[in-house]
């Protein structure tokens, strides 16, 4: 791998992969962690976290609970937060969190209701990133949240208010399920004696987040119900489990899960597997459906490759492993269909639309809609300058094209920062080059 000065961005050349073998620990689940850390806020002791993924969006989460006044102590093998039971010390602050959607949206939540004075900001693409329907959701049981640019999107204005005395508000969760997961969390802390009934109107995107972050309160001490479409909040406190082992991040196992599939393998990613709480385990099957040889246990995975076929699949509840589907499409015959994936829109970037125009430089015949995308394979592919559009996923799942023979070049390689530091490294590390 060689890293090269170009027209734009310094660019991270790879090599053609010939075979890609070994274990891979995983780093930890971004999802999990922030809200993890989150919880451990909110909780009334001291929680010590394991595993905690250290990356971009965590670094934001932490940064923005010292600023609140929470202790949060990072040491090489464990953080270790100190509970403030929701009643956080520092009643104003203006937190900045960079793109962490993880961040911007439970933390929205949970001070709407704090009885202080918060502004939350973010980079320029957190800006475009939705958060109306939160918004609106919170403000409907009393929060005083506006919005101080554009509507609908952040920089967020939170004024004190009252705590909460509606037992039941309406949201919709079609364009993050982020929403709702934050207004789960603050339930707690804002629900009256009777409790909290939080209706979802219309279809709730990326449901195994939802159950993920309901999973989680769980462990800290507090039971949702669900019935239907409604969730059933009680007025409760957060209690901490003492130490919390966070998983290794699904999401980001699909790379390697592909790479074994695509060079072969096997590739055994540890630290998610069939007793993870995380949705994206669910891109074992799928990459099984195309035909890779794939095995499962408790806290790991493991591909190989096989004859790859196209497959049509609804990826409503894995929006993020899916972006890797559409890598091993290029090698799979015939056409790749995925749908339900309305959400990359408002991701870090349109991711619909990055993924076209960089597929598209491999030489991909591609195709897409509103919530989905074709890709035709197997693809004869050609070398081809990778825009990462800032967005870690991009960078990883496209470095995956250097199975095609070609060298890859991956610009701004960097972004991977967010949630995978090391991820290049990890990848050099399971790979041979071709020695043509």
């Amino acid at each position: 791998m060689v890293l090269e000065g170009t027209p734009g961005p310094a660019a991270l050349t790879l090599a053609p992969i010939a075979h890609a073998a070994g274990r891979i620990r995983l780093p930890g689940s971004k999802s999990i962690s922030n809200r993890a850390l989150l919880l451990a806020a909110l909780s009334g002791e001291r929680t010590e976290l394991t595993g905690l993924l250290d990356a971009d969006d965590t670094r934001v989460m932490i940064q923005a609970l010292r600023t609140l006044g929470v202790a949060v102590d990072a040491a090489a093998d464990a953080v270790t937060v100190a509970g403030c039971s929701g009643r956080f010390p520092r009643r104003e602050a203006t937190l900045f969190l960079g793109n962490a959607g993880t961040a911007m949206r439970p933390l929205t939540a949970v001070l709407a209701f704090a009885g202080g004075r918060y502004r939350l900001d973010g980079v320029a693409r957190m800006r475009e990133r939705p958060i109306g329907d939160l918004v609106e959701a919170l403000n409907g049981l009393g929060a005083r949240v506006r919005f101080e640019a554009r509507e609908g999107f952040p920089p967020l204005l939170i004024e004190a208010a009252d705590r909460a005395s509606l037992d039941r508000v309406a949201i919709r969760a079609d364009v993050s399920s982020q929403f709702l997961s934050g207004l789960l969390m603050t339930g707690p802390l804002i629900a009256p004696a009777s409790g909290l009934r939080i209706e979802v109107e219309g279809a709730l995107i990326s449901e195994p987040y939802v159950q993920m972050t309901v999973a989680l309160m769980a462990r800290f001490g507090v039971t949702v119900a669900r019935e239907g479409s409604q969730f059933v909040v009680p007025s409760a406190a957060y209690r901490s489990p003492g130490r919390f082992d966070v998983e290794g991040d699904a999401s980001s196992a699909s790379y390697f899960l592909a790479l074994g599939a695509l060079a072969g393998g096997p590739v055994r990613v540890e630290g998610a597997g069939t007793d993870s709480v995380q949705g994206d385990v669910a891109f074992a099957p799928l990459l099984q459906r195309f035909g890779a040889g794939v095995a499962i246990g408790p806290g790991w995975i493991e591909a190989r490759r096989g004859t790859l076929a196209g497959v049509d699949a609804d990826c409503t509840r894995i929006p993020d492993a899916a972006m890797t589907a559409a890598i091993v499409g290029l090698f799979a015959q015939g056409t790749t269909r995925l749908t339900g994936i309305g959400s990359w829109r408002v991701k870090e970037t349109d991711r619909i639309a990055a993924m076209c125009a960089e597929l598209s430089k491999l030489g991909a015949t591609v195709r897409s809609g509103s919530d989905w995308i074709e890709v035709d394979g197997p693809c004869s592919l050609r070398e081809a300058w990778i825009d990462t559009y800032d967005d870690h996923r991009m960078a990883m799942c496209f470095s995956l094209a250097a199975v095609g023979g070609v060298p890859v070049h991956i610009r701004d390689p960097d972004c991977v920062a967010k949630t995978f530091p090391g991820y290049f490294s990890e990848l050099e590390r399971l790979c041979r080059p071709d020695p043509r």
